[in-house]
């Protein structure tokens, strides 16, 4: 089990070795899916399992808990006995529950290749309600679904086009344009 303080990976030097960056990635995309999500409830997130079994990426995703402020976030993996908790992570940058009582529409769910879930948690430009949105996402059989609102996902839509529009990056603009696609297409499929 992996106990880790939220605070030891804030701000990290510029000299923070590849495999430690990569490991603060994880944990602070966990306390995004944690808070994003519903407290008190376990649940499967899409953000898929960082162990590599026999030289094998884990078919796993990351089930997520946090249960009320100031309690660790609580994580396991799916498929493999990677586990561990997260403490100090309230009111971090990571951190992404709401701070006001707000209304709820009618949430469409879409079901979306984890290649395009995977797209949408590297977008850089995004609010805290389209954050919010992207790692609500939840894992399923046929990739992961985005339950999303018409206006949240119009919202969210405009974000990953105006990031491809902007990104100098021939590969990653590739996959925002195709996560561009799929957000588009289930948006028409689903009106």
């Amino acid at each position: 089990m992996l106990v880790t303080d939220l605070h030891h990976l804030i701000d990290l030097p510029q000299d923070t070795p590849g495999p430690a960056r990569r490991l603060a990635e994880h944990l602070s995309n966990i306390v995004k899916a944690a808070t994003a999500g519903d407290a008190g409830t376990a649940w499967e997130s899409a953000l898929p399992c960082r162990r590599r079994p026999a030289n094998r990426a884990c078919p796993g995703r990351m089930i997520v808990l946090h249960t009320e402020p100031r309690a660790p976030i609580r994580w396991r993996c799916s498929a493999c006995d990677d586990a561990g908790v997260i403490s100090n992570w309230e009111d971090s940058a990571f951190d992404l529950r709401r701070r006001q009582l707000t209304v709820a529409g009618a949430a469409n769910e879409i079901v979306i290749p984890n290649e395009v879930a995977a797209a949408l948690r590297d977008l850089r430009l995004l609010d805290t309600e389209c954050e919010r949105l992207v790692f609500r996402v939840r894992a399923h059989h046929n990739g992961a679904v985005l339950a999303a609102t018409d206006d949240d996902l119009d919202e969210l839509i405009g974000s990953v086009a105006a990031e491809a529009n902007h990104e100098p990056n021939r590969r990653r603009r590739q996959r925002l344009d195709a996560a561009f696609d799929a957000l588009n297409d289930a948006a028409a499929d689903g009106r």
